[in-house]
């Protein structure tokens, strides 16, 4: 019976799964990669830009931020997608919540990794009903502000 269901498995995939599937040389088991659908990929429009784009409109932030401990962070990250930027949306909104410093920011209780070097606090006691952006500057932050 067992035979019957991997035969049957095998002759259904041979089938079902497309001859450019997989990654080529090394075979189906190591990946999911299409060739006949790679130009499609290609065509499809970025969602996310990265840093030397928003350079050209806000080269001043941008060289702010590069001198900055925030230096690693894309721009996206808190801006958004720039996607379509600046012709619509115009004007990019922006994350102010105090949940996306947190993902970084909170402190950890069992330090293990090099996340762990970054100042931390305890949300529930450091202003609890403050938004970060309030006091802390995330363009050129100062660890004399944490």
């Amino acid at each position: 019976m067992v035979i019957a269901i991997v035969v049957l498995i095998l002759v259904v995939r041979a089938f079902y799964v497309p001859s450019d599937f997989g990654i080529q040389a090394r075979g189906y088991t190591f990946g999911f990669h299409r060739l006949g659908n790679e130009q499609d990929w290609k065509s499809f429009p970025s969602k996310y830009k990265n840093r030397d784009y928003c350079k050209d409109c806000h080269e001043e932030k941008v060289s702010s931020l590069a001198t900055s401990k925030h230096s690693i962070i894309q721009c996206e990250n808190c801006h958004g997608a720039a996607f379509n930027h600046p012709e619509d949306p115009e004007k990019l909104a922006i994350n102010r919540s105090r949940d996306l410093c947190i993902r970084c920011h909170s402190q950890l209780v069992t330090p293990s990794s090099g996340r762990s070097a970054i100042p931390g606090i305890d949300p529930a006691t450091h202003n609890p009903d403050t938004a970060c952006v309030e006091c802390h500057n995330p363009h050129h932050p100062n660890l004399e502000d944490m």
